[in-house]
């Protein structure tokens, strides 16, 4: 029976990994800033009196290393860990108004990463059962996208730390998965106005998701189409790509200000 403690629980895809783990039997520490949003969706749960819900905003990182020892003192350790809480929202350097949003994303998507992770590392080196940390970035992290260079740079530095942690984990046999979404149906991106290729259910991307962290992939862009773009975008030469993408159309800033 698995111990999996999950950071942005309570709605999109860290609710959807909750549902696939439960089914599967695991015990789980559910973790995100909506307190009853996390209760009822435990109430949802096979077996809800076995699962732990923290109501804690991820930028908080004691209350998030005080989180992981109350689940690892309840469930005996963790086997694994997956840091999903993230926002997005556009973001324009030209605008000084932009810059707390800026800071408030890479708390979000990096800092917050690091932070769910470093105090479960100890316990887990001591374990006898496989461990894997899992980290969530984004197709975004792969190329910079106009209008969202906050997003798409917290995205590329979750996918670059993630990388150099497998590195830093291996002797001590813990796996480091790197999951890169392309579009899944969530509140965050039913906000985007433009079109979304290969919007995947949240459903579905998780199904594909645990057989990946599963099988300890050490990167796997889902759904797989986005993989195959995700690879011709590392290939484009900068001309070809500024060419392509200049005009892509932006996400919304927070202000709601047209760019």
């Amino acid at each position: 029976m698995k111990r999996v403690f999950i950071t942005g629980a309570s709605s999109g895809i860290g609710a959807a990994l909750a549902l696939r783990y439960a089914q599967h039997g695991a015990t789980l520490g559910l973790l995100a800033r909506r307190g009853e949003s996390l209760q009822a969706l435990i109430a949802t749960l096979p077996s809800p009196e076995k699962h732990r819900a923290y109501a804690v905003d991820v930028r908080d990182h004691a209350a998030i290393r005080a989180a992981a020892m109350d689940f690892i003192e309840y469930t005996g350790g963790a086997d694994i860990v997956i840091a999903n809480a993230g926002i997005s929202h556009g973001t324009l350097t030209e605008h000084a108004e932009d810059l707390p949003v800026f800071e408030a994303i890479i708390a979000t998507n990096l800092n917050a990463t690091v932070a769910t992770f470093a105090p479960f590392i100890a316990a887990m080196k001591l374990q006898k059962t496989p461990a894997r940390l899992v980290g969530i970035g984004s197709v975004a992290g792969i190329r910079g996208l106009p209008g969202a260079a906050a997003y798409s740079a917290s995205k590329a530095a979750v996918i670059s730390y993630c990388e150099s942690l497998r590195l830093e984990m291996k002797p001590h046999g813990i796996d480091v998965v790197t999951i890169a979404p392309g579009y899944i149906d969530t509140p965050m991106t039913q906000r985007n106005a433009y079109p979304m290729p290969f919007l995947m259910a949240p459903e579905k991307f998780a199904a594909a998701a645990v057989r990946a962290i599963e099988r300890g992939n050490s990167y796997a862009v889902i759904p797989w189409q986005m993989g195959v773009v995700a690879k011709l975008l590392r290939m484009l030469p900068n001309g070809v790509y500024d060419l392509a993408f200049a005009k892509a159309p932006h996400k919304a800033r927070l202000n709601n200000k047209a760019p």
